[in-house]
């Protein structure tokens, strides 16, 4: 399983439809994820380029990428980012192979 962080937008017209009916869209997004194989893991309304996170445990990209593809099919969203996240300890053994990965910038 691995990381990656979701964000969306929201449209004007979805942002109108939750004002007039405010609601949870956790649950409805957890069914969805549990679906692709995937888990839910945090979820954070925020403000600013995006207006939802997501942090979600899915099984490879291929369900990663279906989820984004499904919000944004589904409309209400005019944005969706998705980007795989790397632990530490990942992040370290990816530095230590690059190193060693014998690159040469062009001179």
């Amino acid at each position: 399983m691995s990381l990656y962080a979701v964000q969306v937008s929201y449209t004007p017209a979805a942002w109108a439809t939750l004002i007039k009916k405010p609601q949870d869209r956790v649950t409805a997004v957890a069914q969805a994820i549990e679906k692709l194989g995937g888990k839910l893991v945090s979820s954070w309304m925020t403000f600013g380029d995006y207006d939802c996170l997501l942090i979600l445990d899915m099984a490879d990209q291929v369900a990663a990428a279906s989820f984004a593809i499904a919000v944004a099919a589904g409309g209400a969203c005019k944005a969706v980012k998705t980007t795989p996240l790397l632990s530490v300890e990942q992040g370290i053994e990816a530095l230590k192979k690059a190193g060693s990965s014998g690159y040469e910038p062009p001179r």
